[in-house]
């Protein structure tokens, strides 16, 4: 505190008067602006559906973010398992954190390419460097538990996102969609295609994702806990599930040995949109025609939609990673300011298997998309835009699904 509002903090005259100066007074004048800040952002009421995608949300948590301090180190994993964290997490995470006020200068975000050392070295970078907060998508559970081990040695909370780590440090929460719900979508959505596609007799190839991804199981969970069912009363047949995995080259080797092996297949569960493309590559190589073999997708990429729209894809689960962005940013914001993050926006557990615990988590919607809503999702959210699907081959499809 400076010596002259010192003097007037210790004066017995007009207090009204000067009360502006005098909210430094005290014995500590940053704590006292610190908890007048903390305050105004105790008002701000975020929840996990209060997303949007103008982020406006975030732009109300500028006294959040001016009260905290260090760092946020964001670490996600790779290029190949998905094509959204290049074209959408790492873009979409940096206008969030900035919608709220931090600079360039308060948040790192790096890639590790598929190396589970790299991104312990991007991990121990970012400590050294002054990170309060790691905002980690990891590679594999065993990698990034040794990652959030020394994170927590050093002070630093830690947020899973959009993959759970198993074997995970207590205190950590999870930002992620309701993964079970992804998978159940994924198995309705094949139901739903088998049925209008008139597909006699399906015999189904399951391609999971990697073992090691704890959403692969969740999906995993979803999708069969529609499909066993129809396993059970023989109205469906599983021909195979030939082990999982997030590398569309591997997934299309894969496919490849089964429909080899098995020629009947005539339906394919596929984890995601990569691993889709891979079965639907190798369909089109074999010269099987749109609408006969349906198959499923997630992430909605610009190649999952267009293959919708060439009726090789049954449709595929929108996740609006700008909601998820938000949300993580949001959680790290309340973290950095030494805040335990609302009840609204912690609205669910995950439980982590390994560890045997539940971990505090923010759960949010994921929605099927087929031809039909495809204006009314990602175009409308604009997630993507026509110009990204609407190519020569699928123009017509684009006419009369609307989209322009």
């Amino acid at each position: 505190m400076n010596s002259a509002i010192r003097r007037l903090c210790t004066a017995s005259v007009g207090v009204v008067a000067v009360a502006g100066l005098l909210a430094g007074c005290g014995s500590n004048n940053n704590n006292s602006s610190k908890s007048s800040t903390s305050t105004t952002a105790k008002k701000v009421s975020v929840s996990a559906t209060s997303f949007t995608p103008d982020f406006s949300v975030m732009k109300q948590l500028t006294s959040l973010a001016a009260q905290g301090s260090g760092k946020i180190g964001v670490l996600l994993p790779d290029t190949a398992s998905s094509a959204r964290y290049v074209a959408f997490d790492a873009p979409l995470l940096e206008r969030a954190f900035k919608a709220a006020g931090l600079t360039s200068a308060d948040f790192k975000i790096d890639n590790a390419q598929g190396s589970a050392v790299t991104q312990q070295q991007q991990a121990e970078a970012d400590i050294t460097e002054g990170a309060t907060v790691l905002l980690l998508d990891q590679l594999d559970s065993g990698s990034a538990a040794a990652i959030e081990t020394n994170a927590q040695a050093h002070g630093v909370k830690v947020i899973d996102y959009d993959r759970l780590t198993k074997g995970g440090v207590d205190g950590r929460y999870y930002v992620s969609f309701d993964n079970v719900t992804v998978g159940k979508l994924i198995g309705q959505g094949l139901v739903d295609c088998i049925s209008s596609w008139n597909v006699a007799q399906p015999q189904v190839l399951e391609l999971d994702g990697d073992p090691t991804d704890n959403n692969a199981t969740l999906f995993a969970q979803g999708y069969n806990s529609v499909l066993q069912p129809k396993f059970d009363s023989g109205t469906y047949v599983k021909v195979a599930e030939p082990g999982g995995t997030w590398n569309n080259q591997t997934a299309l080797t894969l496919f490849e040995q089964q429909y080899t092996a098995h020629a009947n297949i005539n339906a394919v569960v596929a984890a995601n949109d990569g691993l889709g493309n891979a079965v639907i590559s190798a369909l089109k190589t074999r010269n099987v025609p749109a609408k006969k073999i349906p198959v499923t997708g997630q992430d909605a990429t610009a190649q999952g939609i267009q293959n919708v729209l060439a009726d090789y894809q049954c449709g595929s689960v929108y996740k609006p990673i700008q909601v998820e962005a938000q949300a993580a940013a949001a959680m790290a914001l309340y973290l950095r300011a030494g805040q335990t993050p609302p009840k609204a926006l912690v609205n669910g557990t995950t439980h982590d298997p390994t560890a045997n615990k539940d971990v505090p988590s923010v759960l949010l919607t994921p929605v099927w998309v087929t031809k039909a809503n495809i204006k009314a999702t990602v175009i409308k959210d604009a997630f993507l835009k026509a110009s990204e699907i609407c190519t020569t081959d699928t123009a017509t499809a684009c006419k009369d699904a609307g989209i322009s």
